[in-house]
């Protein structure tokens, strides 16, 4: 098998796959083969004589276990446990729970059983108050568990009503778990290693079991799953981990990447492999990728290199404004389909934000070019772009019933779906269109045959009708920006949008870009009319849902482009605040990350590469003039080609 693993494997790979006792760190670089090495190394320990049930492999997505699963299957015939972090947890806690005080037949509550398990204990602790969300304190418990933090230990000392009152909500919490023989999604993890913790006998049963422990993706590994594995391997040593601390981009998930700079301390006399050679992009990428992450400090050092060959110079565009950008990456989108036999869906735009995502989207549409957002939703198809302009159609149209039913309880107002339906047939009888009828109502000029509205719900509706009367009043005298500026604020949205903490801020992005959108349409069109914005932005959502075939453009966030690749990529919006993001400001540890989410968006390049930005823009609902990103002066001049773009004026259509 040696043998043939020499003619498979290069030299370096070789060397990590022929490795056999003691811990040793595989340094993969983007592109490197991580996943052969990790087959191909439990495929020569059966080969030596190792049983299949005394390996373990590790990773993070039932994806990345399946494709693993089936290679080992391929090279050695036999089944070997490679499964996620969270499935190990669960298997291990089915056969061991009962020494916490647990049945075997546990029920593994989602996050939506957890957060309603989490209101029924503030209505306990009579903890009412809106600012007491659910999904907060469901994220802070997360938190607490990848930690390995008990409700003992957590901080009761924040300045945050919240902050004081979580050590109570989170005990209750886990005792209501327990008393329902139930375990969250992160128990998985923090009670089996706690199991390990206060139950050695238990522990040595799979530390005997599992001698030969594989990890893929080390540097993405949160605090509970470094102890777990330190405890699983404590007895042989035998540890075995891939990874890229310069694709570490995981924090806010509770990543830690001190786990893989800090592996040779942490088992001391570990080996360290480097796989440097990329198998994936040509060689002018990986220099410039090589140059822009050598300014982190927080690293191990490695370079990555390519015999696939130069390649074109990564092209660099920085227009006028965001709209002349997006012309730009869509014109060189057409380009590359016609140039080239390079398809659609080989080509990628990566953005930092979700709601950057807009202005391509609209240049795309403009051409007709399909695309598709990855591990995301379309931006006129974001719910809350849909509640906003729900409110601004029944502001231009009181007929609209549709734009009714989804607003009329935005925030809630108490108005069931039985007395909704009956405003309805009764608006329908008196032949007045919804909003009408709605004001008759609260005006108690007609009544709701066989209904009764409640004072809550009577003066809730009262509210709602003089909401959409104020907008109509903007309607009439304001801008279209106006208009969506109102809207937000006279419907007291964004306090509505607070109840859900964790996608607080994306969600006020996205609304900021429809206010940009907005000032950003009217510049451009020759009667800017409300009637013509609503029918542009119907016409927009609906052609894309309506795109067909399977050869799209693809559209997504840099944290969702890890582990894939393309022929053509682009990073968008290469400005300061914009990436690096603004939240970034004033922390050397997070413009590292920012780099290293760089780093990995270049690398997802195989054959070519584009940076664009824009000299300004309609940003957070407001014009801004843009510094360009400092990753863009990062990169030495003599990999990049500054290219110049002769803007086509277009009319929305």
């Amino acid at each position: 098998m040696d043998q043939e693993l020499s003619k498979l494997l290069n030299q370096e790979q070789y060397q990590a796959v022929c490795h056999f006792q003691g811990p040793l760190l595989v340094l993969a670089g983007a592109g490197s083969g991580k996943t052969r090495i990790v087959t191909y190394r439990i495929a020569r320990l059966m080969r030596e004589g190792v049983s299949p049930s005394a390996i373990l492999a590790l990773t993070f997505t039932n994806k990345a276990a399946h494709e693993m699963l089936e290679r080992v299957r391929k090279l050695t015939n036999s089944y070997v446990s490679i499964t996620t972090f969270h499935s190990i947890g669960a298997k291990i806690l089915r056969e061991s729970i009962a020494h916490l005080g647990y049945n075997p037949d546990f029920t593994i509550y989602d996050a939506d059983d957890a957060e309603k398990l989490i209101r029924t204990c503030l209505d306990t602790l009579n903890l009412k108050n809106k600012d007491y969300s659910p999904r907060a304190f469901a994220g802070m418990i997360s938190n607490a568990k990848n930690q390995m933090q008990s409700f003992d230990e957590v901080d009761s000392s924040g300045d945050s009503p919240v902050e004081q009152v979580f050590p109570q909500v989170y005990r209750l919490y886990q005792t209501r778990l327990k008393e329902c023989n139930a375990v969250d999604f992160d128990d998985l993890l923090y009670l089996t290693t706690k199991l390990f913790q206060d139950h050695p006998q238990v522990l040595e049963q799979y530390q005997d079991r599992w001698q030969f422990l594989h990890i893929d993706e080390y540097q993405d590994t949160n605090h509970a799953q470094y102890i777990m594995a330190k405890l699983l391997v404590a007895k042989s040593g035998n540890i075995f981990v891939v990874g890229d601390p310069d694709q570490s981009i995981y924090s806010w998930r509770g990543a830690n990447i001190r786990n893989i700079l800090d592996f040779q301390k942490d088992y001391p006399g570990a080996k360290l492999v480097r796989l440097e050679q990329n198998y994936r992009s040509r060689s002018n990428i990986l220099d410039a990728a090589n140059s822009l992450i050598v300014h982190n400090r927080n690293r191990l050092e490695k370079r990555l290199w390519s015999d696939r060959g130069q390649g074109e110079k990564i092209s660099v565009y920085i227009g006028e404004d965001e709209r002349m950008e997006a012309d730009f990456v869509v014109n060189q989108i057409c380009q590359q389909k016609e140039n080239s036999t390079i398809s659609f869906n080989e080509m990628v735009i990566f953005y930092r934000t979700n709601f950057q995502s807009r202005a391509f989207e609209d240049a795309l549409l403009r051409r007709g070019i399909p695309y598709q957002i990855i591990g995301g939703v379309s931006f006129y198809q974001r719910r809350e772009i849909k509640d906003i302009l729900g409110f601004i159609r029944l502001a231009y149209s009181g007929s609209d019933l549709i734009s009714f039913l989804r607003t009329v309880n935005i925030p809630k107002r108490g108005i069931g779906a039985a007395t909704l339906d009956k405003i309805c047939l009764e608006a329908d009888i008196q032949k007045k269109n919804v909003m009408e009828f709605c004001t008759a109502l609260v005006n108690q000029e007609t009544i709701l045959p066989n209904a009764r509205l409640g004072l809550k719900q009577r003066e809730g509706l009262k509210n709602f009708v003089e909401l959409i009367r104020e907008l109509r009043v903007v309607a009439a005298s304001g801008s279209v920006r106006e208009l969506v500026v109102e809207a937000i604020r006279l419907s007291g949205y964004l306090g509505y949008l607070k109840d859900d903490k964790e996608s607080y801020e994306e969600r006020k992005e996205n609304l900021d870009e429809l206010i940009s959108k907005a000032a950003e349409w009217e510049l451009t069109t020759e009667e800017p009319t409300l009637q013509a914005f609503l029918e542009e932005l119907s016409l927009k959502a609906d052609a894309n849902a309506n795109q067909q075939g399977d050869d799209k453009v693809n559209l997504m966030t840099l944290h969702n482009g890890k582990g894939l690749e393309f022929d053509v990529a682009f990073l968008v919006g290469m400005e300061e605040d914009l990436f690096p993001h603004a939240n970034c400001r004033g922390s050397y540890e997070a413009i590292e990350e920012e780099r290293r989410l760089c780093y990995v968006g270049m690398t997802r390049a195989k054959e070519v590469l584009y940076l664009t930005a824009a000299q300004s823009r309609f940003l957070w609902g407001t014009f801004r003039y843009m510094r360009p990103s400092r990753f863009l002066t990062e990169i030495p001049k003599e990999y990049l080609q500054n290219v110049r773009y002769h803007h086509r004026v277009q009319k929305f259509t």
